[in-house]
């Protein structure tokens, strides 16, 4: 790493059913409790087989295979959710200054205005990151995924300020459940705006299939998999 400081783990923690090994998920911390939801749980709710362990950090269901997340904007930490506990937070403003559900949705900048130059003076130091901003941190952060799961980097805010300037589509990020993801081909980068959770996938992807000092032939396989079905869900949209 060549950026002023030294990296540290990434700023969310939670995610334990996205990553199914357990060494590939952050340390977990203290959630808000169970909270009385038992009318609204199961209101439109498509009921899935859960996993074994795999149980609602706000109601303790169960909850299956693509179940949707929450974000606790005080301790910053993504909650594995069950549909009801999810629809909760959907609305604007539904969650108040605590909670925020994680969207869907992804969008893919087909234009992105993005030099070399630009992306050395973000001193990432792999050709893989995504970016987001949270509640409560003036900054924005940047992390990348590796072998040992997902590292925050120290990033010059004037480099990323520079980047938002040529591409206003940027700014309109959601905070706290939505990042920018940016992989770099060559001279070239594809970017995307897409949910938080779907970044800390990629991460537990990274982290379970790396092998060696190069990753080996199947990590990099799986991530251009990872690509191709993000950019099949995704819709462009202009980066200005």
């Amino acid at each position: 790493m060549t950026g002023p400081s030294a990296p540290r783990a990434s700023a969310f923690a939670g995610l334990r059913p996205l990553v199914a090994d357990p060494r590939a998920q952050a340390p977990d911390r203290p959630g808000p409790g169970g909270i009385p939801l038992d009318p609204l749980q199961r209101v439109g709710r498509r009921r899935e087989r859960p996993r074994p362990g795999e149980r609602c950090e706000m109601c303790d269901e169960p909850v299956g295979a693509g179940h949707g997340h929450v974000a606790d904007l005080e301790n910053h930490r993504l909650l594995c959710t069950c549909r009801g506990c999810y629809l909760l937070f959907t609305g604007e403003g539904a969650g108040g200054r605590r909670y925020r559900a994680v969207p869907t949705g992804s969008r893919r900048l087909p234009e992105l205005a993005l030099s070399a130059s630009q992306w050395d003076r973000l001193q990432i130091p792999v050709d893989l990151a995504f970016f987001f901003r949270q509640t409560g941190v003036d900054h924005v952060v940047a992390c990348y995924p590796g072998p040992g799961g997902s590292t925050e980097s120290t990033l010059d805010l004037s480099a990323w300020s520079d980047i938002e300037e040529g591409n206003p589509a940027l700014r309109g990020v959601a905070v706290d459940v939505e990042a920018v993801l940016i992989r770099r081909h060559g001279d070239g980068f594809e970017c995307f705006i897409t949910p938080i959770d779907a970044c800390y996938e990629l991460v537990g992807l990274v982290r379970r299939h790396w092998t060696g000092f190069a990753g080996g032939a199947e990590v990099w396989a799986r991530i251009g998999d990872f690509f191709e079905r993000l950019r099949a869900r995704s819709a462009d949209v202009a980066a200005g």
